[in-house]
């Protein structure tokens, strides 16, 4: 009997190392958990192809080290979120749990838990998607969790679609430094940046839910990077009960996001955000702030990097809650003075900072202002940081207004 046993499972895995495929199937068991599936993983993905699909079937595999894909082409397909898992737990090396430097390649159908670092990391490639793939810590938020989990940088043409993030310990769906990039119908929870789009040129933000992390949604320029972000749609998204405490490591731009934020804008322009469900979000459901209000407040950047949000539009949102338990040192004593202990911040609040060379007449004009219509309030709690919070004030009439909708994002390959 055991050398019948055997002799079947030398037969697997000769299957495993010669077929197009990685497919590894029993009469028995819809798939079996092969002790070498690392090995047989990295040949595939070191001896790919343009065009091959590499098959992985439903089980649970443990890794130890990094998987890296550097070819044009690819596609990379599970059995299913929940079928097919890739663990990390007892990774020894490797700063990603899976890292893809190359062009038209598709991810879908699998999981990609407790990895050292990153869970997904695509660098640099166009035409990339990212479909129904979850990433999760299994442990919790906890500051020792990797930093990203999907995480494609410096890519075109991206869609993440259908995905599940949770426990990141910085963004669990971030997309930085990008062009042309929608991301829908996803789920990010318990992160410290739900979903991060930072420094990124036209992206769509919709049909996803956002709730239980420290902040739902952010939209971020941050300085000194090769590409400075504008034109962002953030649209018909659930953001809910982004009260998580703050896990970020000291320093990181995300460490300063209070808890209690639904959707952060900061440095950004033009950035239209409509049509969302804002519920129970504690320190606000809309942040906007400049660069000197994050840990990156380095006012000897580079000349060319502005650091001011201008022309954003809000409206036809709808908002429940929030607002009357914020987070960081100074904003609890902010709304206790202007709205009392028992009140709350109006659904937007802004740090106050504005380009003095835009100024006119002692305040921004209409061109560059926050606009929000079409809302039960178009109030924005301006805490007044230039000032070290001296004078902090509601206004209202200065952001009725209107700037012209944001074109939708064109996937040029899809």
């Amino acid at each position: 009997m055991l050398r019948i046993l055997a002799f079947v499972l030398a037969g697997l895995l000769t299957a495993c190392s010669d077929s197009g495929d990685t497919k590894v199937q029993s009469s028995s068991t819809p798939s079996v958990a092969l002790p070498n599936m690392q090995k047989i993983l990295q040949s595939k993905f070191l001896n790919a192809k343009p065009g091959d699909v590499i098959t992985i079937p439903a089980g649970t595999f443990d890794f130890q080290r990094s998987l890296s894909l550097k070819v044009d082409g690819v596609t990379v397909r599970g059995a299913g979120m929940d079928k097919t898992i890739l663990n990390f737990k007892n990774q020894i090396s490797g700063a990603e749990g899976i890292l893809v430097t190359a062009s038209d390649f598709t991810i879908e159908d699998l999981a990609i838990e407790d990895t050292k670092g990153d869970a997904l990391k695509i660098n640099d490639g166009k035409n990339i998607v990212v479909r129904r793939v979850r990433t999760e810590w299994t442990n919790g938020p906890d500051t020792d969790n990797g930093a990203y989990g999907i995480y494609p940088v410096q890519t075109e043409n991206t869609l993440i679609e259908g995905v599940i993030a949770i426990g990141a310990s910085d963004a669990g769906i971030y997309v930085g430094q990008s062009r042309n990039v929608v991301v829908r119908d996803s789920r990010a929870e318990y992160n410290v940046a739900g979903i991060e789009i930072e420094n990124t040129v036209d992206a769509d933000v919709y049909n996803n839910v956002a709730t239980n992390n420290t902040g739902g949604i952010l939209v971020f320029n941050m300085p000194n990077l090769s590409l400075e972000g504008v034109r962002t749609r953030i649209y018909n998204n659930q953001v809910v009960d982004n009260n998580t405490a703050n896990f970020a490591a000291p320093g990181g731009a995300v460490a300063g996001v209070p808890a209690g934020s639904g959707i952060s804008i900061n440095s950004n322009d033009l950035v239209e955000v409509f049509d969302n469900d804002l519920k129970n979000n504690q320190t606000a459901h809309i942040v906007i702030s400049s660069v000197y209000s994050t840990n990156y407040s380095d006012r000897d950047n580079a000349s060319s990097f502005d650091p001011y949000p201008e022309k954003i539009s809000i409206h036809d949102n709808r908002y429940e809650g929030g607002g009357n338990d914020p987070d960081t040192n100074y904003l609890p004593q902010l709304k206790a003075a202007v709205f009392g202990e028992e009140g709350s911040f109006p659904n937007v609040i802004w740090d106050g900072f504005v380009n003095p060379e835009l100024v006119v007449d002692g305040k921004l004009p209409a061109e560059y202002q926050i606009c929000i219509y079409n809302e039960a309030s178009s109030a924005v709690f301006n805490v007044d940081a230039p000032n070290q919070f001296a004078n902090p004030g509601v206004n209202e009439t200065d952001h009725q207004c209107r700037h012209s909708p944001l074109p939708a994002v064109q996937l040029e390959s899809f």
